[in-house]
């Protein structure tokens, strides 16, 4: 019997999945992502909560969605399909083809042009999907990748796939059991707004059954330059940094609202800069590299922390020692290019010990 650890999040969770005994599990042993103790961001923070980052980008293409297509590529096996499609700002391509070579499916990938990270284009490539690059944004590429999938011939894996919002809610599971109980605050990313909703029909799903005492607020983050849910309006053309939430449309729109009121939550915005700050402090201080995107909530929970602390924001009303959750999405590398936006340089020397300890300040030890 494998252990625990060692099962994907259909077979670890199928009792609260939509799958029967005629379904054939795709999976690469997706989920058991570690919920990592932040000591450094909870001392920054202050009010004596405990901070804990959930880690998605240890999953086996190195984000979140891979919680998702392991349902979506499983349902539509059941169903016979022997192609699927996606639009994606690169997460999705990586999981979607991931997932269709274990099945033995074509995948077909529709991205803006020039508007990928290198890394996560590599791997769409590499699991062997077929790229199609648009001359526009995820938002008219998700409208052509409706308007193909209507036809029948394949299947939509995005997340306006039902299936994909129940594979991921299992991340929630997996929150209360390494807690014991739902964190008082969860704090997310938000681009097309499938994880929040996901997340939150996971927790109400434990809490019905007794397996939590409490729901956590939800709180979302999105770039500046990409914020329709904030603003309350379509953003035509956004832009940021954090490629994975630049979307201005988003999908699950509706449903993420409904997070936010029905938990009492509240969304806002960071800019490109904090995301970036937040990127490599948290690298720096925890020892954790995630892509950009994923750094918007750790960008916004130090904005809650902060005297420019974010419209509604329920960090003040939480009591001392509240366990404060901070979804990072994806794997830093990614997106290697992201240091071209960072200051790094390297030190230069001869290869002379003497002149590299003078350089590292060590030649008087």
């Amino acid at each position: 019997m494998p252990s625990e650890t060692r099962r994907g999040v259909i077979e670890r969770y199928r009792a609260f999945l939509p799958v029967t005994d005629a379904t054939p599990v795709i999976s690469l042993q997706e989920g058991s992502t570690p919920l990592i103790p932040c000591p450094a961001l909870s001392r920054e923070i202050g009010g004596g909560f405990e901070v804990f980052a959930k880690y998605e980008g240890l999953n086996p293409t190195g984000s979140f969605k891979d919680r998702g297509m392991t349902m979506a590529i499983s349902k539509a096996a059941e169903d016979g399909a022997r192609a699927v499609i996606c639009a994606s700002t690169g997460n999705t391509s990586a999981a979607a083809a991931a997932y269709a070579a274990r099945a033995g499916m074509e995948c077909i990938v529709l991205l803006p042009a020039g508007k990928i990270a290198k890394g996560k284009l590599a791997q769409a490539f590499m699991y062997g999907a077929k790229v199609v690059a648009i001359d526009g944004n995820f938002d008219d590429a998700l409208r052509l990748v409706r308007e193909i999938g209507r036809g029948g011939r394949v299947a939509i894996v995005n997340s306006i796939n039902p299936h994909r919002i129940q594979g991921q809610k299992t991340a929630a599971f997996e929150i209360i059991e390494a807690l014991g109980d739902a964190p008082d605050l969860h704090i997310l990313p938000v681009g097309n707004a499938g994880n929040i909703t996901a997340y939150w029909l996971g927790y109400r799903e434990f809490h019905a059954l007794g397996r939590s005492t409490r729901l956590p607020r939800m709180t979302g983050f999105q770039a500046a330059g990409s914020a329709p849910i904030f603003h309350g309006r379509v953003i035509d053309k956004p832009e940021t940094i954090a490629t994975a939430i630049r979307i201005g449309n988003p999908a699950s729109w509706d449903e993420a609202r409904a997070a936010l009121d029905e938990s009492c939550g509240a969304i806002d915005i960071v800019t490109d800069a904090e995301i970036l700050a937040a990127q490599r402090w948290l690298a720096e201080k925890e020892g954790i590299f995630v892509e950009p995107a994923s750094a918007a909530s750790i960008a916004g929970l130090l904005k809650c922390a902060g005297k420019d602390r974010c419209a509604g924001c329920p960090l003040p009303e939480l009591r001392p020692g509240a366990k404060i959750v901070c979804t990072v999405t994806g794997h830093g590398l990614k997106d290697p290019d992201i240091v071209d936006h960072h200051d790094f340089r390297a030190l230069t020397a001869r290869p002379d010990r003497d002149e590299i300890l003078g350089l590292l300040g060590l030649d008087g030890s």
